[in-house]
């Protein structure tokens, strides 16, 4: 008996065998790519006519055959020395005995699978494998509808082996290798906060806060863009750790130095949910000796408003409409909390009202509904 003949396809990333990639059609690539991904059964001319056919095809048997002769050309091209790799049957079609497909989402899912009944190193060599054949998202340049499935199943392993291999490796202190596994985790999913935050934590490990808070601000600004949301107090952590670790080098003589010349922005103060309560702990204190009053103002994107879009605009003119030394935090997607420090209700309520006024005669378009609540802080509560 003659030994069978072993094709190697990769699947995830771009699509190719033993590095070689094809030039056809994309309908072609996408039904070439079905017949590879189920080659373990046979494959029904029904199944392959509702696929790739439309119910109001003219001649769906007719495109069937047509498609699977460029299929096969294609197969000639990639191995000229065999000869009828896609078999017939009565009613279907399967791939020749004598050939044995070999893919790289099944060693991927293999190795998610044994990673997890192993321990210790076993366990991070297993992982370590998954996590280097996973190139890219699952067909990356097919769109069709079929894809979909699988693309979210590989996608959700791999995140998960990653989230598992992580700490295996900061407990090692294995930062280079934990920082390109973050890399390329990060451009799969980049909201995953986990992998920003591991990155962070090996760039100041290897001395180097400065790119920390780089990544830092990057994560920030991309949440804030796509999903309205801040880091998690974690993160946070991380943040003041490496801005700490940053500012080192200065010389005690120079702090009031550095205080004095920090750069004041003519705008309210936006900052964490986090600082914003300790800042209103400060002025409780403060105001136990003044016996003042200052006030307490959340407010909300009603009905009407556009995702995103009025998000960033009430934030805007949240920002350039109160006091330089008013804290601003974000509550959640289009939810504010602001204190008008030694401001009244009375006058609180008429900032509401040049806000209001503000925002819907900056954006006329605007269908938002803006709805606040206030509360006075004083030094009991």
């Amino acid at each position: 008996m003659s030994e069978k003949t072993n094709l190697y396809f990769e699947l995830l990333g771009a699509f190719s065998h033993k590095g070689q990639t094809f030039k056809a059609g994309r309908k072609a690539l996408s039904f070439l790519q079905y017949l590879i991904v189920h080659h373990t059964r046979s494959i029904s001319a029904e199944e392959l006519i509702e696929e790739f056919w439309p119910e109001d095809s003219n001649a769906p048997t007719g495109a069937l055959r047509r498609m699977l002769c460029k299929v096969r050309a294609l197969l000639e091209e990639m191995c000229p020395e065999q000869d009828n790799l896609l078999q017939t049957l009565p009613g279907c079609y399967i791939w020749s005995p004598d050939v044995c497909l070999e893919l790289d989402i099944e060693q991927f899912e293999k190795a998610c699978l044994e990673a997890g009944k192993k321990t210790g190193e076993e366990r991070e060599e297993a992982l370590l494998l998954a996590v280097s054949l996973y190139k890219g998202d699952f067909l990356a340049a097919n769109d069709s509808k079929w894809v979909m499935a699988p693309r979210q199943y590989y996608r959700a392993l791999y995140l998960d082996a990653c989230r598992t291999l992580l700490p295996l490796l900061g407990k090692k202190e294995k930062w280079i290798k934990l920082l390109g596994i973050c890399e390329q985790a990060y451009r799969i999913d980049f909201a995953v906060e986990e992998f920003t935050i591991y990155q962070m934590q090996a760039l100041i490990a290897l001395g180097q806060p400065e790119q920390a808070i780089e990544k830092y601000e990057i994560f920030r600004s991309r949440m804030l863009e796509e999903f309205q949301a801040e880091p998690s107090a974690r993160m946070e952590q991380m943040y003041t750790l490496a801005t700490g670790l940053y500012k080192k080098d200065v010389g005690i003589s120079d702090i009031f130095q550095l205080l004095r010349e920090a750069e004041l922005e003519d705008r309210a103060f936006f900052c964490t949910f986090d600082i914003f309560r300790s800042i209103v702990t400060l002025e409780r204190r403060h105001l136990s000796r003044t016996k003042g009053s200052s006030t307490l103002v959340i407010v909300r994107l009603g009905r009407g408003a556009v995702p995103g879009t009025d998000v960033r605009r009430l934030e805007r003119i949240l920002l350039e409409g109160l006091r330089a030394g008013d804290p601003v935090a974000r509550l959640e997607a289009g939810a504010y909390i602001f204190m008008l420090t030694g401001a009244s209700e009375e006058n609180a309520q008429l900032v509401m009202g040049r806000i209001d006024r503000t925002f819907h005669k900056t954006y006329r378009h605007s269908k938002a509904n803006i709805s606040y609540h206030m509360t006075t802080l004083s030094a009991g509560g």
